[in-house]
């Protein structure tokens, strides 16, 4: 299993609702443009109708990669807490720079979301953190250059 496939229940039932909704939502209102544009006539000059095939193209390739991402999912429930670092688990830390104190939750790459504390578990910070408890600290490699983390907490 790669970290690539894995996902989260919340993560999972976003997906779900992300698909129901370009299929249900988008999908009819591009079809509704489609329908309008023909009836103004001649196709070969019609900007708009020719801008909603090309939406109609985007949203179709969008909802068909997002059902193989759902095909490919695995599922990973967030542990019981242990104190150890892994897929799901929320970690309290201090960048040891700055003094400033972080919370993030491991997540799946796609339900990544740094600005909401989701953090992906294939970034460098992540990988670093794994397997990894509570008073460790540990260096990581960024593009910035080396920034230290003690972990101050996991659950």
């Amino acid at each position: 299993m790669t970290d690539d496939n894995k996902i989260s229940p919340e993560g999972l039932e976003a997906l779900k609702a992300e698909i129901r909704h370009l299929e249900d939502v988008e999908r009819p209102a591009i079809a509704d443009r489609i329908r309008t544009a023909r009836e103004w006539g001649d196709l070969k000059e019609n900007a708009e109708y020719h801008a909603a095939k090309n939406d109609q193209a985007f949203l179709e390739t969008k909802i068909q990669r997002l059902q193989g991402r759902l095909r490919s999912a695995t599922v990973v429930e967030a542990s019981a807490p242990d104190g150890e670092v892994r897929f799901g688990s929320r970690v309290h830390v201090r960048d040891e720079q700055s003094g400033k104190e972080l919370t993030w939750t491991l997540v799946g790459a796609t339900e990544a979301d740094l600005s909401a504390g989701r953090l992906s578990v294939e970034s460098p910070v992540a990988q670093a953190l794994t397997g990894r408890r509570e008073g460790d600290a540990v260096a990581v490699q960024t593009p910035r250059g080396e920034r230290r983390y003690t972990i101050l907490g996991v659950s």
